[in-house]
């Protein structure tokens, strides 16, 4: 599991320094109008809402973006209705899959999916064919090393963590979806700076493909997220260090 958060961190600091900007920040408002809509309009009292604008402060997105975007959510704007899904299936040497999309034409996003995933060689699956392979829970993303490391995992789990992960200078927090935000704001108020807190879909075991099949699946992943309806995609491989790099 390291080695494909510490990828999606890369992507995600990656996508907001180079000329996808504008994308992501597009992804990251309407991530905040769903969860403004589908809760209070304040963050202090929406919990899904508060992550949503962490994250988009956290790419640099301006204030008046996001005041934007929990205004459409909120209806004081309008603004249009997503449905939120998840695609199954299936990329090349048989990785697993979890394509999370925000969509306001289902139609044409499971068209779009499953294109990428044809020429990719890959397969769209049946609802419930790879989402038995992942379980939802919260990630807090916090860098540390050495004994600070050790220290950490120790607050970490004093605070209701359900797992942590420690390597090259990356401790990964795992939490049951409903603690998110309380081990969070426990590791905040012992002086942490966390760097990513989110809810994902993490596989119960990784998968080793050869290194030509794995450069496949990073250029699908590529492809996959370049669509507009696609926020996250989510896999059961393990990517090595060297590959990232390559990948970055």
């Amino acid at each position: 599991m390291s080695g494909h958060s510490k990828w999606s961190t890369i992507k995600r600091q990656k996508g907001a320094a180079d000329a996808k900007r504008g994308q992501l920040f597009t992804k990251l408002a309407r991530e905040i109008t769903v969860a403004a809509r589908s809760g209070l309009p304040d963050p202090d009292s929406n919990p899904r809402l508060r992550l949503a604008v962490q994250r988009a402060r956290a790419a640099s997105m301006p204030k008046d973006n996001i005041d934007r975007a929990i205004e459409r959510g909120s209806g004081e704007s309008g603004g249009d209705n997503y449905d939120e899904l998840f695609y199954e299936g299936y990329g090349p040497g048989g990785t697993a899959l979890m394509i999370y999309a925000m969509t306001d034409n289902r139609n044409r996003t499971v068209g779009e999916v499953r294109a990428v995933l044809s020429r990719a060689g890959g397969t769209l699956g049946e609802s419930g064919s790879v989402s038995w392979m992942f379980d939802q829970v919260g990630q807090i993303i916090i860098e540390a090393d050495g004994d600070r490391a050790d220290d950490l995992s120790m607050v970490a789990i004093d605070a209701g963590a359900a797992d942590v992960v420690a390597a090259d200078g990356v401790v990964e927090i795992y939490t049951e979806a409903a603690d998110l935000h309380r081990v969070q704001e426990s590791l905040g108020a012992a002086g942490y700076q966390i760097e990513n807190a989110e809810l994902i879909m993490r596989p119960k075991t990784m998968v080793d493909v050869e290194t030509e099949v794995a450069e496949k699946f990073l250029r699908l992943v590529d492809k996959l997220e370049d669509l507009d309806d696609v926020q996250t995609v989510y896999s059961n491989l393990d990517v090595s260090d060297e590959l990232m790099a390559a990948a970055g």
